[in-house]
């Protein structure tokens, strides 16, 4: 019985010596972990977020007709310069045959009242002349004489004026026969020119098209686009989840898709008060006037980047952001730095301006410390890789 236990005992001994073997030797087996370090180094950080859109002008003006028509010929394309004043197109008239009809019988009506006021003047000529001679002869008095004569001035006053109206009828019925009367010149309504000076951005009529006036109920037919092409600005939209961290003022780098390795200076100068539902997400307008300070041509319509920057820092201390660790209670940000090899020490740093990349450190390190990379390797001695 005694040998029995005995032999178990040892039995066991063997095994526990064995498994301390294998445990140590398998221990030995395992790289050792090796940290590397970084140094800070003097970085320009900038904090910015994205916006899409494009560049337009600031200002667009759209040339409309005064009158309805057929676009009889156009002298100008897109691309031109061209200053305020110069002809764009002329309109041939097509009259409406109700206009034309109320036009003629506004000349006949005027007609008639002329042909009356120069019967009555020619009446009132005649009493006047009377009354004259009789009161050079003494027989009327001179109140009498005078109220001959103020009958006389008034017919004659009233003749001018029948005269005017008829000429004015005439005018009309002519404009509305044909777009332009005698003595109108340049302001012809079937000479369509140009309000303002700048590029031609559009013409969206050709000879013989129809076009419609512009009138308080309908906006009429655009016949060109009129834009100063000196002044563009970017107009974009942001999420709502960004335009909490955006203010007027705020500098912008427009970068233009159809050019290549250019940027823009802009100034965001318009946020919308109100957002827009696009895509189940809130959309808020934005604008920035451009800064061309080159000779660079920017097509209007072009699709562009704007970048707004939120915060700059230049040539100041800065880690990578994966070197920083945060305290699980107090959540305070710090790093290690190396004391020897493969030692390190916690140091506890303030932060800055942060690109999502790079962070400034303004307190808690130096350019000298080596700060350690928390991504473990295997020992280079025994060929291990990440």
């Amino acid at each position: 019985m005694k040998r029995t236990g005995t032999i178990i005992v040892l039995l066991l001994i063997v095994i526990c010596f064995c498994a301390g073997i294998y445990y140590i030797w398998t221990k030995d087996q395992k790289d050792p972990v090796v940290y590397l370090t970084e140094q800070a180094t003097n970085q320009t950080i900038v904090k910015k977020t994205v916006a899409t859109g494009s560049i337009v002008p600031k200002e667009e003006v759209l040339i409309k007709p005064n009158i309805s028509g057929i676009i009889d010929e156009i002298f100008v394309e897109a691309g031109d310069i061209i200053k305020s004043g110069d002809l764009i197109a002329k309109v041939k008239v097509v009259p409406n045959v109700n206009s034309l009809s109320s036009a003629k019988n506004n000349i006949n009506s005027a007609k008639t009242q002329v042909e009356t006021a120069r019967l009555a003047l020619e009446s009132q000529r005649s009493i006047y002349n009377r009354q004259k001679g009789l009161f050079e002869k003494g027989v009327i008095s001179a109140n009498e004489f005078d109220t001959a004569q103020l009958s006389f001035d008034q017919a004659q006053q009233r003749y001018s004026q029948e005269k005017v109206t008829l000429g004015g009828a005439q005018q009309t019925f002519d404009i509305v026969k044909t777009g332009t009367s005698r003595g109108l010149g340049a302001s012809a309504n079937t000479e369509i020119r140009a309000t303002v000076s700048g590029m031609v951005l559009d013409v969206p009529v050709k000879t013989g098209n129809q076009v419609i006036e512009s009138n308080n109920f309908n906006d009429g037919t655009t016949i060109a686009t009129i834009a100063d092409v000196d002044k563009m600005i970017f107009e974009g939209k942001v999420d709502e989840s960004e335009v909490g961290k955006i203010k007027e003022q705020l500098p912008l780098e427009i970068t233009v898709g159809a050019i290549e390795n250019k940027k823009f200076d802009a100034v965001l100068d318009y946020i919308a008060p109100k957002g827009v539902s696009e895509n189940g997400a809130i959309q808020f307008e934005i604008k920035g006037t451009l800064a061309k300070k080159d000779t660079t041509f920017i097509r209007a319509g072009l699709s562009a980047n704007a970048s707004i920057i939120l915060a700059k820092a230049e040539d100041v201390l800065a880690i990578k952001e994966a070197l920083v660790q945060y305290d699980k209670e107090t959540k305070q940000a710090y790093v290690e730095v190396a004391t020897g090899d493969q030692e390190f020490e916690r140091r506890d740093i303030e932060m800055g301006v942060s690109d999502g990349i790079f962070v400034e450190v303004t307190s808690g390190i130096t350019k000298d410390d080596k700060i350690k990379v928390w991504n473990q390797l295997k020992s280079p001695l025994t060929g291990g890789g990440f």
